[in-house]
């Protein structure tokens, strides 16, 4: 069944909630089952969407998180407590779900939102925190009604679906917001926070920023954040941030405020609950750093548009000062040379790779774009990306593989089985 389920994305991407609509109608609308949290953002929103969904897991919640994509296993997508769901319960939900979908030739992503839904209202979830696939509009999870929502950042992605402006692509993102929701807002240009605000007066939503009335004080120690923090409503911290890099510091405060207006829909988290969850949270390939083996290290990075490789850039910077090896693999479709403006200058030689999509630019053609932004760059291309890592590993020095996220999904597991212990 779940070669079925894959089989729908030939149906590609279509926006709109006409089609969702239909197919959780036909499942008698298992979205109404628990309450929600819906997450938005172009950058952040997954690693908000675990920190809050680790939040209430430790305040003793039962709660799930949907999350897209999937680095290898399309288990990942659904998380319920501590784990991802088992394949015997994915096949179960998809043998109901699937041959809806194809009847109305919905879209992957439609489907396996639909499988969520369908997952989380099985298993009695109270609470489950929905990460947004594109946008937020026309996305398919916005057929739900949330309790709470976020918008982590806006920046240009997706623009063939978004638009090309800050404005434009705020507009989008805003697409969550329903009448009488409160709304977190991560700090972002103010170009975007005013469509942002606007949509909330227009609708009858409540705006809360993340960073106003907040007393916050971050150490950075090998590249992680130890955080204090005083909201208008609790005090937290010290407590040393589970992801690594100066930008997750920002996650946390849009994290901790979801929860905090969470207990308007009568969840109440402990403090200590919240603090456990920011410490605790797991998040692979987003600045995870791989020993393998005694001087060597890998900085594994999703890093997929110009926004996520400045924040891999700034933390490279600063804590990988002898500028590691790059590994690179991107799609078509991003801005490929701006995502090298950030990283070339912190990073040494490049070895050119590919994921194994039809999305992925060739491995020859992004070497070759690599030497037209740094003539003197050393540049080599490999289509395997697994080859590609382990070209990089021979030299014996740090490695950074990013770019794309299917890119980090082909080699994390083989990265992972050659890891050490420190």
């Amino acid at each position: 069944m779940l070669d079925r389920l894959f089989a729908l994305e030939a149906f590609g991407i279509k926006l709109g909630l006409e089609n969702i609509s239909r197919l959780l109608d036909a499942l008698d609308h298992p979205e109404r089952a628990f309450t929600s949290i819906h997450v938005a953002g172009t950058n952040g929103k997954g690693s908000v969407t675990a920190m809050v969904h680790a939040g209430l897991v430790h305040g003793g919640v039962r709660a799930a998180r949907y999350i897209s994509p999937h680095l290898v296993d399309l288990n990942e997508r659904f998380v319920i407590g501590h784990d991802a769901v088992e394949t015997a319960a994915l096949e179960d939900v998809a043998a109901r779900v699937v041959p809806i979908a194809e009847q109305l030739t919905s879209t992957f992503f439609e489907a396996t939102t639909a499988i969520a839904f369908e997952l989380f209202r099985r298993a009695g979830v109270e609470t489950a925190v929905i990460e947004v696939g594109l946008g937020g509009r026309f996305d398919a999870t916005n057929v739900l009604a949330p309790a709470v929502g976020a918008i982590t950042s806006i920046g240009l992605d997706h623009q063939q679906h978004l638009g090309d402006t800050l404005a434009a692509i705020a507009a989008e993102q805003a697409g969550i917001i329903k009448p009488g929701l409160t709304l977190v807002a991560d700090a972002m240009p103010e170009e975007a926070l005013a469509v942002i605000r606007r949509a909330a007066d227009e609708r009858g939503a409540r705006l809360v920023s993340a960073t106003q009335g907040i007393v916050v004080d971050a150490v950075m120690t090998d590249g992680r954040a130890t955080l204090s923090l005083d909201t208008p409503a609790d005090r937290y911290g010290p407590v040393t941030l589970a992801l690594r890099g100066e930008h997750q510091v920002g996650n946390a405060l849009v994290a901790v405020r979801v929860l905090e207006a969470m207990r308007g829909a009568g969840v109440f988290l402990p403090g200590d609950a919240i603090e456990r969850g920011l410490a605790s949270v797991a998040w692979p390939a987003r600045l995870e750093l791989i020993p393998i083996g005694p001087h060597a290290r890998v900085v594994l990075d999703a890093a997929h548009n110009v926004e996520g490789a400045r924040a891999l850039a700034a933390y490279l910077e600063r804590w990988h000062p002898e500028r590691p090896t790059l590994v690179v693999g991107v799609m078509q479709d991003k801005d490929i040379d701006g995502i090298l403006r950030a990283l070339l200058p912190v990073t040494a030689g490049v070895v050119a790779t590919q994921a194994d999509t039809p999305r992925a630019l060739p491995a020859a053609e992004l070497a070759a774009r690599v030497r037209a932004a740094d003539p003197e760059r050393s540049v080599r291309a490999e289509t395997d990306a697994r080859s590609a890592v382990a070209l990089a590993i021979a030299e014996g020095r740090d490695v950074c593989v990013a770019g794309s996220i299917f890119l980090a999904g082909a080699v994390r597991d083989g990265l992972k089985a050659r890891a050490i212990l420190r």
